[in-house]
């Protein structure tokens, strides 16, 4: 079973629930935020409740599973893979990412409000300013207002090594932008993944149509504690409707970047899978540089 967020050519946004290829609407649910208000007990409970509309998977459209005031939060240099890849593109500031990996206070930064990101099949970015850019595949806790992981979910934290490479102080340019995060395609719930530490990820990226890079990896490698990142995230901090935490990345691609067009294909087993085609400059916006922006940068 899957919590979805969707809509239909007749309305929508819904909240509803996946199973064998059917989507029924959970009656009486206006919002994922609303969920992420109850204790994991009761979530489970109002899960049981009545559905209502049940339609076929492919007649719906899947909106990325976060909306009202939940944001979407990262942690970094989670993984050995990430911390090398970190040392290898920062070559004035590598000790950073030495030192934050083996820290007791891991790094958590704000990633995108929930009405930016992107859901199945939408078009993710990277910036016009940068010229090496690559997807980041990870696990995303769904973590409710009483700071319970409630579910799991398949986030694309897009990103500049280019820009962060240049100074870690440019971390917040360098991901949060518009188009940077791609979330779903569900929120599959806590109590359907046995083992979160053993979970297999995988990653495709194809071009004009044939795979360009692929890579996969394992949550056991995972150098931090799920329970132990929530933590800290909430630590000092409230959120009413609930939050997203994409937990880093095991797969960094190297020597590659991305190109307009692409599309990248990240599976999380017994998650989902996500895939979204790549754009430069913002979805539906100017695509490369123009000459005022240009001269402004020199």
């Amino acid at each position: 079973m899957n919590i979805v967020r969707y809509r239909t050519r007749q309305a929508g946004p819904r909240v509803g629930l996946h199973e064998d290829g059917v989507v029924a609407e959970l009656t009486g649910v206006a919002s994922l935020a609303e969920l992420w208000t109850l204790p994991l007990g009761e979530l489970r409970d109002r899960l049981g409740g009545p559905r209502g509309e049940a339609v076929p998977l492919a007649d719906v459209e899947l909106l990325a599973p976060v909306d009202g005031r939940t944001e979407v939060w990262g942690a970094g240099v989670t993984y050995e893979s990430s911390r090398e890849a970190r040392v290898e593109e920062s070559e004035r500031a590598a000790t950073v990412y030495e030192q934050v990996y083996d820290a007791e206070r891991p790094e958590i930064f704000f990633k995108s409000a929930g009405w930016r990101a992107v859901g199945p099949g939408g078009d993710l970015s990277v910036r016009p300013d940068s010229v090496v850019d690559v997807p980041e595949p990870e696990l995303a806790l769904v973590v409710n207002a009483h700071g319970e992981i409630v579910g799991y979910s398949v986030c694309n934290d897009m990103s500049s090594r280019s820009i962060e490479g240049e100074n870690p102080l440019y971390v917040p340019q360098a991901k949060i932008f518009y188009g940077s995060c791609g979330l779903g395609p569900w929120v599959t719930p806590v109590w359907e993944v046995e083992d979160p530490y053993d979970l297999p990820i995988t990653m495709t990226i194809h071009r004009d149509g044939a795979p360009v890079w692929q890579g996969e990896a394992n949550t056991g490698r995972l150098h931090r504690r799920l329970d132990g990142l929530v933590a800290y995230l909430m630590l000092g901090d409230v959120h009413p409707d609930g939050v997203v935490l994409s937990t880093g990345t095991c797969l960094v691609p190297s020597p590659f970047t991305l190109a307009a067009g692409d599309v990248v294909e990240i599976g999380i087993g017994g998650v989902g899978v996500l895939r979204n085609p790549v754009v430069r400059g913002k979805p539906g916006g100017p695509r490369e540089y123009t000459p005022s922006l240009e001269t402004s940068l020199r």
